[in-house]
């Protein structure tokens, strides 16, 4: 397509559909309508059957065998039998066996979620007192970290002096709820009752407050959690650095001047930041993964359609996924388990078509497993190519730890994050079309652009990419019949500096915003489950994660991967040292 070519074609597109463009938004709609013009040209590039047709709603594809493996040597020999697996003491056990091997530096940081709700259970602590100290490190940090939009203080201290009130009541059942008096806050996405649902906004500024908390978040308290508030990040999720101008860029609490990552950048900062031990977030191309990178935090993005989204505002429905971030792989596996799980739907309007209503299928119990029978290779060719030495050097530390196999390519993985590029572009910028006709200059200067060229796109481009998506996601199902982990680079660099444009990948220089995503963005697609754990390398003073991903429903086996790791030391959640303002 000529320069000529993409303007008569944006222009026409924007009178089609009412939307004007002004000539201070016109370079960046072009500049942006042409990169995706090249991302639909690597997606027409793939040969389609007739028969390479989604269905009307995105299923991950997974491999045909169960993954039944010989056992062989795991990494630490946590393994517990299945008699104790059942037995509650012999799980509250094995799971302080697993507590995280805590380097020297790090000797004081504060109680992991589960070593809180432990304490509250056997009366070391309260609920309240765990509250009131989450607060106050709020308080004394987030002037300077920026993570938190919303602190919700009255409700956290009645509902902690609650949870105490009924625990020295002897209420049956609470004293074993697995986030009993656990402080926890959420990506300002989610629905917080009495609280505007911002999404990074300033439009949703304008909007009624939520009537009730979305679905997570009331599982979340349903297991003992106590809500502290809602969480900065990128406008609508369309962003990998959360330098949010309406409310402030997210900054990395190990390095005040750099970037937290996005979308969910105040999701990980908060939790860097000893502010709170759990974190929900939204993924839909490496929004929980780059920032858990990018501020040395764990994270987990489950496989799409595991957890329900109702009660959330989407971004690219046939992408979204909701998920955790914590300072330890148990605690990741709290959360993870307490959402876990069908919603019900008789009798209402509201629910989420993409969530595929299985049953609930813990994990907790099997992070002792170890790697017992693991097949785990390493992703090489794009991944590779698109990578700093640091990160090569991060993948290379845990590959070896795990006594990873193989090097393994995947296939189309180019035509896949392109086709993923077109989606969110088309998708994300369909849903804000009435807003972007009326209130275009409301929008994040970094984002509004981005938007406009997205409605602009042709039908054509948005179904091949789709056809696309299906296809990639059946090759790579292929793959996990041969391993059963992958293991990949979260980011391609350590954290950079807030307003940096450029990002240089094996001497081309490329646009920094998009490409943070590039080595989690392919991998979302197509639904896969993924856990990222922060490595600390020696002479260098900034996290970088490495990916651990497993075939569609696997979560287990990507959290069995990174407790191991935990407990060997090879990877671990720093808080970081902020010293209280004055």
């Amino acid at each position: 397509m000529t320069p000529a070519q993409m303007q008569a074609a944006v222009d026409g597109a924007a009178a089609a559909l009412g939307l004007t463009l002004h000539a201070r938004h016109r370079p960046g709609v072009l500049a942006y309508f042409a990169l995706a013009a090249q991302m639909a040209e690597l997606v027409e590039a793939v040969p389609l059957e007739p028969h390479d047709e989604p269905a009307v709603n995105f299923s991950p594809a997974a491999p045909g065998d169960a993954l039944t493996r010989a056992p062989a040597p795991s990494l630490v020999d946590t393994t517990v039998s299945s008699d104790a697996k059942g037995d509650a003491a012999a799980l509250q056990s094995l799971l302080t066996s697993l507590a995280p091997a805590v380097p020297l530096a790090d000797a004081a940081a504060p109680p992991d979620a589960f070593a809180m709700a432990d304490a509250v259970r056997h009366g070391r602590s309260t609920a309240l007192a765990l509250t009131r100290h989450c607060l106050d490190v709020i308080a004394a940090t987030n002037a300077r970290v920026n993570a938190f939009t919303d602190i919700t203080a009255q409700r956290a201290l009645q509902r902690a002096a609650m949870l105490d009130e009924q625990l020295a009541q002897g209420v049956p059942g609470l004293r074993e709820l697995p986030l009993l008096g656990v402080p926890f806050a959420v990506k300002n996405l989610f629905d917080v009752q009495g609280l505007r649902t911002l999404a990074g906004s300033r439009i949703e500024r304008d909007s009624a407050p939520a009537e009730q908390d979305g679905l997570l978040v009331r599982r979340m308290e349903a297991q003992g959690a106590v809500l502290l508030g809602a969480l900065n990040m990128d406008e609508y999720a369309y962003g990998f650095t959360t330098e949010n101008s309406h409310e402030g860029a997210v900054r990395n609490p190990h390095d005040l001047a750099r970037i937290a990552g996005g979308s969910s950048g105040g999701s990980a900062a908060a939790v860097a930041a000893g502010q709170v031990p759990l974190t929900l977030g939204s993924d839909t191309n490496g929004s929980i993964r780059v920032p858990s990178s990018l501020c040395g935090v764990f994270g987990l993005k489950p496989t799409f359609g595991r957890l329900p989204r109702t009660g959330s505002y989407p971004f690219v429905a046939s992408l979204d996924h909701l998920g955790a971030f914590a300072r330890s792989v148990r605690d990741l596996a709290l959360a993870y388990d307490a959402m876990q799980g069908p919603e019900d739907r008789v009798g209402h309007a509201l629910f989420d078509p993409g969530c595929a209503q299985r049953e609930a299928e813990p994990v907790l119990p099997l992070l002792g497993q170890g790697l017992g029978g693991l097949r785990i290779g390493v992703l090489g060719g794009y991944f590779a190519d698109n990578a700093q030495p640091e990160a090569l050097a991060a993948l290379a530390r845990v590959a070896q730890a795990l006594g990873a196999q193989a090097g393994v390519e995947l296939p189309m993985v180019q035509a896949g994050r392109a086709a993923a590029f077109v989606i969110t572009n088309a998708e994300g910028a369909a849903l804000h079309l009435p807003q972007l006709r009326v209130r275009a200059d409301d929008f994040e200067p970094l984002s509004r652009d981005r938007f406009l060229a997205g409605a602009l796109l042709p039908a054509a481009w948005v179904l091949r990419a789709q056809r696309v998506r299906w296809l990639y996601a059946r090759q790579v199902a292929r793959v996990f019949d041969r391993v059963d982990l992958l293991l990949a680079p979260a980011t391609p660099c350590a954290a950079t500096p807030i307003g940096a444009e450029w990002l240089t990948l094996g001497g081309r220089q490329l646009p920094l915003r998009p490409s943070m995503g590039l080595l989690a963005q392919p991998l979302s697609c197509i639904g896969l489950p993924v856990c990222t754990v922060p490595v600390w390398q020696a002479g260098l003073a900034l996290p970088i994660g490495v990916q651990i991903i497993a075939a569609p429903w696997r979560e287990d086996l990507t959290l069995r991967a990174a407790a191991a790791l935990e407990r060997a030391g090879v990877v671990h959640a720093r808080v970081a040292h902020m010293e209280p303002t004055s």
